[in-house]
């Protein structure tokens, strides 16, 4: 069942993807009906980028109240409205709103997902449950410039937004319909349930944080609790403050590592049909042909990411050096980026930005794993979504700068400059992080110290 459950999470991020990518993929045409220019339209993807950012965090907040049932019942509702209202936008006024909705919505896919990987799946698994939720950006990244360049020849940008803004509405059918913790849900048999459970124990010692060093003084570890009590049991506790979180080195290495490692993949989510058409001199039809590649190949590091993360700990290393060995090999390969714009071959360039975002994806799909490595079930949204906030707030900077940079330069000190932020999250995850392994946590007690 809990692969079933996962897999809703993955169809949930296509559809999300897909309603992200059409306005990218079709930005040479809706720019010309409307008139805008670089600058204008990454200001519009600024405004996307700002409601995301702050929905993030918002978002994990909400989800970790209310549940993931009615939190993802929200989330793609908002967006869902969003993205079909786009198609009533008729200036920058109206695409911008629109566009702000959408960040709100569509930001809380991402903590949700961490949290419903930290309910339904133990340890050794959850990298590969979020590499299998993360493809989902992937395919639907795949699927988007073939589906929407011929929804746009077929029907018009306007209609395009309304066909693919109902997709979420059907997903929430389905959601409706299957989804429940996994203590409540009917389907799932006692020996899966029980399976889970031991699978989320902590097997680790926990580590030292300095707050929770003063705090064990007089209240026990999260660890002395997981050997008398279920992890049932410590889904039961409060939901944590940020300002409690944020005591915690772990929470700001997170945040730290999606600000700095994040807008590398903003860059070709909001910038690649652009780039190829304007620097590289693609057609639309070329765009909807090949540019897809660079997703496809994202999908295969999502996955391979989150299976060798879980192989290396089924073979007996810690979580602490199989996630950080598989992270820093990906944050060494996302610099030949910045060969792209350096070379002749407009496809050989393409060639290196499907080697980015492979790499981007293995890291990303381990570094999203961290919040449940580090905290237990009622704070990993809410940890999920601080990082969310900070990958939103980089790339909203990122994007804004490129529109600005390739108006008055080109694309050559962009992508020079996204680069290297791969190697400086591989500094932080290796100086600031600390081992990863589960934190001496206790909401309670945090207040008391």
């Amino acid at each position: 069942m809990r692969w079933w459950i996962i897999s809703l999470i993955f169809l949930a991020t296509v559809i999300n993807y897909i309603d992200r990518q059409t306005i990218a993929i079709l930005s040479t045409v809706i720019r010309t009906d409307l008139h805008l220019s670089n600058e204008l339209y990454g200001l519009i993807n600024a405004w996307f980028l700002l409601a995301y950012t702050l929905s993030q965090s918002l978002s994990g907040k909400l989800y970790d109240r209310v549940g993931t049932r009615r939190g993802f019942s929200l989330s793609i509702t908002v967006w869902s409205v969003a993205a079909m209202a786009t198609s009533l936008a008729r200036g920058m006024q109206s695409l911008s709103l629109f566009r702000f909705l959408l960040g709100v919505g569509e930001a809380g896919n991402w903590p949700g997902a961490a949290k419903v990987s930290a309910e339904w799946f133990p340890i050794r698994e959850r990298a590969f449950a979020l590499a299998i939720f993360n493809s989902g950006a992937t395919i639907g990244a795949v699927l988007s410039p073939p589906l929407i360049v011929w929804l746009n020849y077929a029907y018009g940008w306007h209609t395009t937004f309304l066909i693919t803004g109902t997709l979420g509405f059907l997903w929430l059918a389905l959601w409706l319909c299957f989804y429940h913790a996994p203590e409540r849900h009917r389907w799932l048999a006692r020996k899966e349930f029980d399976y889970i459970r031991a699978g989320q124990r902590v097997q680790e010692e926990p580590a030292r944080s300095p707050v929770a060093v003063r705090a064990q003084l007089s209240a026990p570890s999260v660890e002395t609790v997981a050997k008398s009590a279920s992890p049932s049991e410590l889904d039961e506790e409060r939901v944590p403050k940020w300002r409690e979180l944020l005591r915690y080195r772990e929470v700001w290495a997170i945040v730290l590592m999606r600000f700095l490692v994040d807008p590398v993949w903003w860059l070709f989510v909001i910038w690649l049909p652009e780039y190829l058409q304007k620097a590289r001199g693609f057609s639309l039809k070329d765009v909807g042909s090949f540019a897809w590649l660079p997703y496809l190949t994202a999908g295969v590091g999502s996955l391979l990411g989150g299976w060798a993360s879980g192989y290396l700990i089924g073979r007996g290393w810690s979580v602490n050096r199989a996630r950080k060995t598989v992270m820093l090999l990906a944050a060494l390969l996302m610099p030949v980026g910045i060969l792209a714009v350096r070379v002749a071959d407009p496809m050989f360039a393409l060639a290196l930005i499907c080697v980015v975002t492979f790499a981007f994806q293995v890291w990303i799909n381990n570094l999203q794993v961290l919040p449940s490595d580090f905290f237990p079930g009622k704070a990993v949204a809410s940890v999920a979504g601080l990082g969310g906030t900070g990958a939103g707030a980089s790339s909203l900077i990122f994007t804004l700068t490129t529109g600005w940079v390739v108006d008055h330069f080109s694309y050559t000190p962009i992508f020079t400059a996204a680069g290297v932020f791969g190697p400086l999250g591989a500094i932080v995850l290796f100086t600031l992080a600390g081992p990863i392994r589960r934190v001496s946590y206790s909401p309670r007690t945090d207040l008391a110290v």
